[in-house]
């Protein structure tokens, strides 16, 4: 039995610990391998890939030429990302992502693969590139190659180290570092694009270029590996959703291949049994031992347990000064009204930045709390991202994409005139029926004339004073998140929420009292959490009224 098939079927079988993730994907691949369609598996193919990287590539730290033994779940997987293919021998998959934890040799096997698409896929002149956001990060896999390169009497014949890549006379290929910071990025024509740590790219930018060089290629390969990380809302989050819907059928791609090993609950991290489910490589490449070292000391220091779970066990997490843990506000559950009354919060503190409003709603004899939300940000943000070419622009955010979705609003110019948000409080009244009785504002930031306004609209008792300090905020962010822990506030899974949510950090007083604050990162946006707070105060305030009127 060759090891594709010991491996996934051995997930399948329960003989193997896996997640659900990995069950999903042994499952696909299994019936694919059992019942051939456009693609078969080809296990001379598969072996050759796997007999050039045991047979010329060595080990790049630690036990220096030492030739590289694959372990059980490396060569599994790389047979089925080499071995399917069609009638013409073509490959089957052009992306892969693999997730999974820190220490399991990730950088030696994205080396080992650059090699290998460099002198062993019967491609010619390839171009490899090693990706990153910066040049130091990514040259460490290109440097693991050259090391590679250096230990192997014949791959040093056929390589030679020139002063920016490795290059093969054989086929006149290359393999280079290749970072967003780079003077220009144009004219490439990648064959393989290896990118290690996926989630420490910020700007999608560089993936998109490498990806959309691979045209001009017969069976080109973008290889994808990392854990997962703190930078949310980005190319990390955008591929795992993608992986993810892959997987769940919601998503058809048959040339995307997704490996993702984590924890199925954060319950799991405490479990040693469970441990295997992201580190696949745990007791052969990653010691039991470091990573016992590593659970233990983030059960004794709370400041270092998000960095485990997240790194170790790719479980979501925000950092230790946040407001909220990943688990406290994931609620994937959706809703569609209708809602007769609401009350609503609001936060324009800064006219030319992001502006919130929240409209929180209730059914008869349901405790959950179900929130309506709109932002808006100037035109002239997009104009700026549009000019400069970058797609994340000042908040490395996707705002052209949430406003194509409908998530976000754009004003002219330069400012957010705060009538947009009376207007869409009144959109909501005519189009939906939704009238509101009361509206939580910091009073710091609206003046008397725009406040009359809204009183003309809404009634003279409508907007409610929320003053932005401990005092007056601290027990409802308690309340509020015991009842987003407890999945009672359910906001539609909407994206702009949970990156406002990650930006929120608390500052505490002696007595501990909490208040929101800005994370260290300045691009990060608390607006919505703060229209969010807003609101919900003046729910609890007026909880009665409101539970008579519905």
């Amino acid at each position: 039995m060759i090891e594709f098939e010991l491996y996934f079927s051995g997930i399948t079988d329960g003989k193997i610990i896996a997640c659900e993730k990995m069950k999903r994907i042994a499952g696909i691949l299994m019936e694919q391998y059992s019942n051939p369609g456009e693609f078969h598996f080809d296990e001379d193919i598969a072996k050759r890939h796997i007999d050039f990287i045991e047979r010329f590539c060595k080990i790049p730290t630690g036990r220096l030429g030492q030739p590289l033994r694959l372990e059980l779940f490396q060569k599994a997987r790389l047979q089925a990302i080499f071995g399917f293919v069609d009638d013409n021998n073509m490959r089957q998959y052009n992306e892969v992502l693999i997730i999974e934890g820190r220490k399991n040799g990730k950088t030696t096997e994205t080396a080992a693969v650059e090699l290998d698409m460099l002198l062993n896929d019967r491609e010619g002149s390839p171009q490899i590139y090693n990706v990153a956001t910066m040049l130091d990060q990514a040259k460490l896999g290109f440097n693991a190659a050259n090391k590679m390169r250096m230990q192997s009497p014949l791959l040093k014949k056929h390589i030679r180290k020139r002063a920016s890549d490795l290059y093969s006379s054989l086929n006149m290929g290359f393999i280079k570092a290749l970072a967003s910071n780079a003077n220009s990025l144009d004219g490439l024509d990648t064959h393989c694009g290896v990118i290690d740590e996926l989630a420490a790219i910020k700007n999608r930018d560089i993936y998109d270029l490498v990806k959309q060089s691979m045209g001009g290629r017969r069976q080109p390969l973008l290889f994808c590996i990392t854990t997962n990380g703190f930078v949310r809302e980005g190319i990390f989050d955008a591929q795992y959703k993608y992986a993810t819907d892959v997987l769940d059928g919601k998503a058809k791609n048959e040339r995307f291949l997704p490996f993702i090993y984590e924890l199925d609950s954060i319950d799991e991290w405490n479990d040693e049994t469970c441990w295997i489910k992201a580190n696949p490589g745990l007791g052969t490449i990653k010691s039991w031992d470091y990573l016992r070292q590593m659970v233990r000391k983030a059960q004794d220091d709370e400041t270092f347990k998000p960095t485990v779970l997240v790194k170790d066990f790719n479980m979501k997490q925000t950092s230790e000064a946040a407001w909220l843990r990943y688990e406290d506000f994931e609620n994937t559950e959706t809703f569609a009204g209708p809602f007769r009354y609401g009350i609503a919060g609001m936060d324009a503190a800064d006219s030319v930045d992001l502006n919130a409003a929240k409209v929180l709603c209730m059914k008869p004899d349901d405790p959950n709390i179900y929130v309506r939300q709109m932002y808006w940000i100037p035109q002239a943000v997009l104009d700026r991202q549009e000019l400069s070419g970058d797609r994340k622009g000042r908040d490395n955010v996707p705002y052209q994409l949430w406003k194509d979705q409908g998530l976000l609003r754009t004003v002219p110019g330069n400012k957010v005139n705060k009538r947009v948000i009376l207007d869409w409080f009144c959109e909501l009244r005519d189009t939906e029926d939704i009238y509101i009785l009361y509206i939580g504002y910091d009073p710091w930031h609206i003046d008397d004339s725009m406040l009359r306004e809204f009183q003309t609209e809404f009634g003279e008792k409508s907007m409610i004073p929320v003053r932005q300090g401990v005092i007056t905020l601290s027990q409802p962010m308690k309340e509020l998140k015991a009842d987003l822990q407890a999945k009672k506030i359910i906001y539609n899974d909407h994206p702009i929420d949970k990156w406002c949510f990650f930006n929120t950090s608390v500052k505490t007083d002696v007595n501990g009292n909490i208040q929101p604050v800005k994370g260290l990162d300045s691009r990060g946006r608390i607006d919505g959490t703060m229209a969010l707070i807003d609101a919900y105060k003046v729910l609890q305030d007026k909880m009665d009224e409101i539970q008579s009127l519905i």
